[in-house]
């Protein structure tokens, strides 16, 4: 292993530590937090994502990532459908892609008119006052990825198979689209950085630094308060079944993890 990926092993390792602390003060507080994710394909999203989550508890920290609208929620207020996915007490949510679509692949790609766009970029910050108000701590992250960049990371998903699922015929069109879709991201900017729920954008070229980077920010922008993790006395082992009465599976021969 190299000293590089040492140094990241490390230092993710130690931030992994912070964030298990930090669950402990949003259960032990109730507050709900809620992360946006955004960014172009392949900047990096599922892997920032999968670094917080690791060692933190699975039932106080969420994953959504929504496929398209079906038709019913299609005909329903455009933010419903994200809503009822939204943090109870205790709980953090990380939204891998958001309502943020709609400015993004929706526009650039034509399945929203401009009637709708103009109107999403209108209502998100009032939206996003009203979750600010309600005492959800919302972060918003944009993920940034030069166009040489993204085209390599296209290529190492074509040819490689555990990562081919992730290419999809959109992704293919974005490819053509790269100064449609920075133009759309520098509306959406424009219109929905404010002071109650700002964008951070994070250099992703590097997906190591910029993991780290974005867990970083994370944790110093929430409230700094450390609650101390319980105080449990582990008692001695009592009495085991008979283990003769279970199948044990022997380790593979060979085999040196």
């Amino acid at each position: 292993m190299s000293e590089q990926k040492k140094a990241y092993k490390q230092a993710l390792k130690h931030m992994q530590r912070e964030l298990v602390t930090m669950m402990r003060w949003v259960q032990e507080t109730g507050a709900r937090v809620v992360v946006l994710v955004e960014g172009r394909d392949t900047a990096g999203k599922g892997g920032v994502i999968s670094a917080i989550r690791a060692k933190v508890n699975p039932r106080q920290c969420r994953v959504v990532a929504l496929a398209k609208p079906t038709e019913r929620e299609a005909g329903q207020w455009y933010f419903q459908r994200y809503v009822r996915h939204f943090p109870t007490a205790g709980e953090v949510v990380l939204f891998d892609r958001s309502w943020y679509n709609r400015a993004g692949v929706e526009k650039v790609m034509d399945f929203a008119t401009g009637g709708q766009v103009a109107a999403f970029l209108k209502a998100a910050p009032t939206f996003e006052k009203l979750l600010v108000d309600d005492g959800i701590l919302l972060f918003k992250y944009w993920l940034c990825c030069d166009q040489e960049e993204q085209e390599q990371r296209f290529a190492e998903r074509h040819v490689d198979p555990l990562k081919g699922w992730k290419l999809s015929p959109i992704d293919l069109s974005a490819r053509e689209k790269y100064d449609d879709y920075t133009r759309a991201r520098e509306a959406m900017l424009e219109a929905t950085h404010t002071k109650h729920a700002p964008w951070t954008l994070v250099d992703f070229n590097d997906q190591k630094r910029g993991r780290l980077t974005l867990i970083r920010d994370f944790l110093d922008r929430m409230p700094d308060r450390e609650v101390p993790p319980p105080d449990l006395d582990l008692p001695p082992l009592g009495h085991r079944p008979h283990e003769e009465r279970f199948t044990v599976l022997q380790p593979i021969p060979g085999f040196e993890p």
